[in-house]
């Protein structure tokens, strides 16, 4: 069975109600009537993480946090079987896709979809009915569509070779698409034994021949050594909200240019947050985002053995990890998007609608290159001439 469509009429006119970033309330549009949505972020679990400074990439939710419900940490096994999924994590949803980059958008009867949000491509079809699990967290939008869009003129107006119609095309204050994005967190309580070698630095004194105006002479010198040894270990980490990208719909070069997020901000999901917005259906299944999970995890361990081994130098011949509770959950998080399409090429811009950071794809102008290298190159026979 499909779920019921979420609207949120206006309490005085019975228009519908729109989240306002930045604001814990709906707007109307047309009367100017608010009405409050409820609690702030949610609390996580009170899981300790340890120091995560061995890898900056990964995002870490530990810190001080506004009151509120805690977001519920799904046993992984739960989320893997779809088909024996409880009825409070699994639901069934209809989207659209987009056939050039795959990006899926949830339906309603209010969407009105042409184009893909991403790529600017115009054709989008129905998928029809499908089971997915359904968003634990939602980080509602803190930058508003006017900031977000200002943010992208800025970064536009930083780019060196790109051609005249494209950045004037784009700052023809086009709207931006408001646009949840789907992410998968894991935690895991880690125990790791490893081998490997470590390296002692010694020195010795030794003797070359070097000809010094015309004469040879014997030169002493210290030189670096390493001393290898043989060690093995142990260590321990628990890992606490690694956040993964469950959307293939951008390349990971985006994901990784919005980073980082502040997690502390993610609140317990409700539909409200998503009036007036749109929100992409995960396309990376549960068990590929556990599995690049796992990978970053496995780097910071490898970290954590060569901190334990010490020394001058190390190796690291072999880690088995040991992974116990291993939970997940599934948040949305905010991006304005933009898609331009440019002498018949799409180009893409997203905003983190947290931080305001840009990220984009951008050509470059062989004009504008050509006129820079003809300028350096009179400016060098300038230069060699007056020097002449």
């Amino acid at each position: 069975m499909i779920p019921a469509e979420h609207r949120f009429p206006c309490g005085q006119c019975g228009a519908s109600l729109t989240f306002r970033p930045g604001q814990q309330e709906l707007v109307c549009d047309w009367c100017g009537h608010r009405q409050a949505i409820g609690p702030g972020p949610a609390r996580a679990p009170g899981r300790k993480a340890d120091d995560s400074s061995a890898d900056p990439a990964l995002q870490w939710s530990e810190g001080p946090r506004a009151p509120g419900p805690a977001l519920r940490e799904i046993p992984l096994a739960e989320g893997l079987d779809l088909s024996q999924g409880a009825a409070d994590i699994v639901q069934t949803v209809r989207t659209l896709s987009c056939p050039n980059c795959g990006a899926q958008v949830d339906l309603d009867a209010d969407h009105h979809a042409s184009a893909c949000p991403f790529c600017a491509t115009p054709v989008v079809t129905d998928t029809g009915p499908t089971r997915r699990i359904k968003p634990q967290g939602v980080m509602p939008f803190t930058l508003t569509e006017a900031q977000a869009r200002a943010a992208m003129k800025a970064w536009l107006g930083s780019l060196w070779f790109a051609p005249s119609g494209l950045t004037a095309y784009a700052r023809k204050d086009r709207r931006l698409s408001g646009i949840y994005s789907p992410f998968w967190t894991f935690d895991a309580d880690t125990t790791s034994r490893y081998r490997g070698q470590r390296g002692d630095a010694y020195y010795v004194m030794v003797q070359s021949t070097q000809t010094v105006n015309g004469r040879t002479q014997t030169v002493s010198r210290q030189e670096r050594r390493i001393r290898w040894t043989p060690v093995s270990g142990q260590v321990a980490r628990q890992f606490n909200d690694v956040l993964i990208p469950a959307s293939t719909a951008l390349p990971p070069r985006f994901s990784e240019a919005m980073k980082p997020w502040d997690l502390s901000a993610v609140a317990e999901y409700d539909p409200r947050f998503l009036s007036g917005f749109e929100a992409e259906g995960y396309t990376v299944p549960l068990a590929d985002g556990h599995g690049a999970a796992r990978q970053q995890m496995a780097q910071v361990i490898h970290q954590d053995a060569r901190r334990s081994i010490g020394s001058a130098e190390q190796r690291v011949d072999h880690v088995d990890s040991r992974f116990v509770n291993e939970t997940f959950k599934h948040v949305l998080l905010p991006i304005w998007a933009a898609a331009y399409r440019y002498n018949g090429a799409s180009y893409r811009f997203v905003v983190n609608g947290q931080t305001g950071k840009v990220m984009g794809e951008r050509p470059y102008s062989a004009w504008k290159i050509a006129g820079a290298v003809a300028v350096a190159l009179v400016a060098l026979a300038a230069i060699l001439y007056l020097t002449q």
